[in-house]
């Protein structure tokens, strides 16, 4: 997942960064509500993490400003807040979950998954096309019931092509869901990976194919 953690507080979104980050996920912190809602406006994320106090625009202000805009990327709220009306006036506005502070990391990414397979309109947290499978919760990929040894970035590509086989998604949306604004990452980088991981398919019964000037492919060849 491309995770957007919108929070104040430094310590807070450290922590939700580091451990989504050591999962196999891609993250980008923000502090200022207001230019949270343009990043979630214009960039590509899967989910997006907001907390409730922050400065430039309130987390109610943001929540509402998105969906007021047909933004419908999932959204867990954070509040301090154990308000019953303050929870009813976050779901109404829009947000597909909400932890109270404290809470626990573990907790908060098994939700962020969650949320993102109701997007996708799947209950089940394993991918699975042609012989290949794919754990999103254990971040591992297998081959016929044999694991396979893939990097953070290879396990991401193999995501994202795995959600939609058969369709194309172009490269530079690729570039956006693999590399952070803090990386450099560039269509280059996306044609080393997508090579990579063709050599490692190479015995199974899928392909990656390559839509020339538009982008790659996931398809199984039964």
């Amino acid at each position: 997942m491309k995770v957007l953690v919108i929070e104040d507080s430094e310590d807070v979104a450290f922590a939700i960064c580091e451990r989504l980050k050591s999962r196999g996920n891609r993250t980008e912190h923000c502090a200022n509500g207001a230019d949270g809602a343009d990043l979630v406006k214009c960039g590509d994320y899967d989910c997006v993490v907001l907390d409730i106090n922050l400065p430039g625009a309130s987390g109610f202000e943001v929540l509402a400003s998105l969906r007021k805009d047909k933004i419908d990327t999932p959204i867990l709220i954070l509040t301090a807040r154990d308000q019953i009306g303050d929870k009813v006036n976050m779901l109404d506005l829009g947000a597909d979950d909400y932890m109270v502070k404290p809470f626990a990391l573990e907790e908060l990414e098994a939700r962020l998954r969650a949320i993102s397979r109701r997007k996708e309109g799947r209950s089940n947290p394993v991918l699975t096309v042609g012989d290949l499978s794919l754990d999103l919760s254990a971040r591992s990929v297998s081959l016929r019931g044999e694991p396979m040894d893939l990097g953070h970035r290879e396990v991401q590509l193999l995501e994202y092509l795995m959600k939609k086989p058969g369709h194309t998604i172009s490269k530079e949306q690729l570039v956006t869901k693999l590399f952070g604004f803090d990386d450099t990452g560039s269509p280059n980088a996306v044609e080393l990976l997508i090579s990579r991981l063709r050599k490692k398919l190479e015995n199974s019964k899928l392909e990656i194919l390559t839509q020339r000037g538009v982008g790659y492919q996931l398809r199984s060849m039964g």
